[in-house]
């Protein structure tokens, strides 16, 4: 268990409290270290450099390039090094090693299994090394850590990769996703694959509302059942703001406010993205006013060089958050997990709320 220090929400203090991920891609998180050693491992040798502080320098400067299709481009190296079990294995007990450092207590974790076959891995091989490097990484810590299966919107796997999330929901497999390219690639392309997941009784997430706006999610809630929204943000556009500053919501923005449907936020991907101009100008702040169910995530980590710790302290320094706040949004996350009730309430009462309590509790108390 972390010591708390009591104190404002300073970066150090952030970082030993309990913080919650549901939207954070395998491949966008890799030591810039274990790529170059998995490159010569493996063969690859398309990187742009062998020195790990320029390659971290690189992919963060290619991502920061205010484009979706561009951002998802420094994928191909991530990826191209990440071909065989003891690759992907390796990647995801790293993974798991990085957020329980970074004092994550639950985390949801997605990759695309179909990416990952390219020397002869199956879809079944790739989810079994990811899951077996997930129980590595958070063994003797205090994560706990889940994988999330994505299909990619622009390929045609999606009823392959839901037929296989399914196959291994009882391993550690919580739920099916899309990602890629949104613009162009609507959701309801691949209504198979959601349908299969409704029958089963399997977590659908689905990424919208992020280079696409409320179409895009409409389509992902109305057609394909989403449960989260992966990012969501462009809900915004579903909200009017009048000239008194008062906000009235479109039919979109209270359906989803009303249901309660989690919006997975990832501030500082948005601004690479280009979908906003700075966390400061990001409309996260108006959802949470709103009372919308916000959740914040760190997306990749390594294009966007973040952590749940700087996004947090992002908007501890852009939007003025304290303890409460924050509490509030990791509460959010766990609520809107895809572990079972039961298990969601156990870390929310016996981790979260007593990890913050002496944080808010010192927060409140006058100045001496």
């Amino acid at each position: 268990m972390n010591a708390v220090e009591v104190g404002p929400p300073t970066p150090g203090r952030i970082r030993r409290a309990p913080k919650v991920v549901l939207h954070d891609h395998l491949d966008g998180g890799l030591r810039p270290e274990t790529i170059i050693e998995l490159a010569g491992e493996t063969g690859y040798t398309e990187l742009p450099t062998t020195d790990p502080a320029g390659l971290a320098a690189w992919m963060q400067r290619g991502a920061n390039r205010k484009d979706l299709t561009l951002y998802l481009e420094t994928f191909a190296h991530t990826v191209g090094v990440m071909q065989t079990p003891e690759a992907v294995a390796r990647v995801a007990r790293e993974c798991a090693e990085d957020l329980a450092a970074d004092g994550v207590v639950y985390a949801e974790v997605r990759f695309a299994p179909e990416l990952h076959v390219e020397r002869g891995l199956t879809l079944d091989g790739a989810i079994e090394a990811v899951l077996d490097g997930f129980a590595q990484g958070s063994a003797r810590t205090d994560l706990t850590i889940r994988a999330i299966c994505t299909a990619m919107r622009h390929l045609h796997r999606s009823a392959e990769v839901a037929e296989a999330a399914v196959r291994w929901r009882d391993h550690g497999v919580v739920a099916f996703d899309i990602a890629g390219p949104e613009d162009g690639y609507p959701p309801d392309d691949h209504l198979d694959a959601f349908q299969y997941c409704h029958r089963e009784n399997f977590h659908i997430t689905i990424h919208a509302g992020e280079a696409y706006g409320p179409r895009s999610i409409w389509k992902a809630l109305q057609f394909c059942g989403a449960e989260r929204l992966g990012h969501g943000i462009r809900i915004i556009e579903d909200i009017a703001t009048g000239d008194g500053g008062d906000r009235t919501l479109g039919r979109l923005a209270h359906y989803i406010r009303d249901r309660r449907i989690p919006l997975e936020v990832c501030p500082t991907s948005n601004v690479n993205t280009g979908v906003f101009a700075s966390v400061a100008e990001h409309p996260i702040d108006t959802l949470v006013d709103l009372r919308f169910r916000v959740t914040v995530n760190t997306d990749n980590r390594l294009m966007s060089n973040v952590s749940m710790t700087s996004e947090m302290a992002a908007l501890v320094d852009a939007f003025g958050y304290d303890w409460a706040r924050l509490r509030w949004l990791t509460v959010n996350a766990m609520k809107s997990s895809f572990l079972p009730f039961r298990e969601r309430l156990q870390i929310i009462e016996g981790i979260i709320k007593p990890r913050y309590a002496p944080l808010e509790a010192a927060q409140s108390e006058p100045p001496a």
